[in-house]
């Protein structure tokens, strides 16, 4: 009996310490990635500012092409939203909420499986010939410490993904069809 009891204390134990360090940590998260597109900011917004033209270069689609997605709203502005659902991606919604023409499209994301929501942001900032684009995507976990530690791993979890969704973005755009 006690070996059962020593061991029993130590998972209370380090439940307690993850639970204390889970609290500690931060609720806000901010995943940021920056790509140059040989490309003028006004070929570019047309595939932000069309959500469904995210099912071009967007990681998620190729991931799951058997995703179903739905879309209301007016196309390409502001209320424009798509929902979609999958196996592996899991579920979410996603509308636009702010949009400056060649510069900036703003869109909230709500993810009903984990409760959780964050807002996104693609800035494009003509230079030269060509356009820099910074793509964020932000948030708040709340007060439950379990959610801080994703927010701890946001960026690692999501950045690589942002990474590739640029790579897409550069290429459709640096080759319009």
């Amino acid at each position: 009996m006690g070996a059962v009891k020593k061991l029993l204390i130590l998972v209370i134990s380090l439940f307690i310490v993850l639970l204390v360090i889970g609290f500690m940590l931060p609720s806000t998260f901010k995943v940021e990635r920056t790509i140059t597109i040989d490309a003028p900011a006004s070929e570019i917004y047309p595939l932000v500012v069309d959500l469904q033209a995210w099912q071009q270069w967007g990681v998620w689609f190729q991931r799951d092409p058997q995703m179903e997605v739905s879309y209301t709203g007016p196309d390409s502005e502001v209320g424009m939203r798509s929902s979609w659902s999958s196996e592996s991606e899991g579920s979410g919604t996603m509308e636009i909420i702010a949009a400056e023409t060649d510069k900036r499209v703003v869109y909230t994301l709500y993810f009903p499986d984990f409760e959780m929501g964050s807002t996104g942001e693609l800035v494009l900032q003509p230079q030269g010939d060509s356009t820099v684009v910074t793509w964020m995507d932000y948030g708040d976990v709340g007060s439950n410490p379990i959610n801080h530690y994703f927010a701890a791993m946001m960026d690692s979890m999501v950045g690589p993904d942002f990474e590739a969704g640029l790579e897409n973005l550069k290429t459709l755009s640096e080759n319009p069809r």
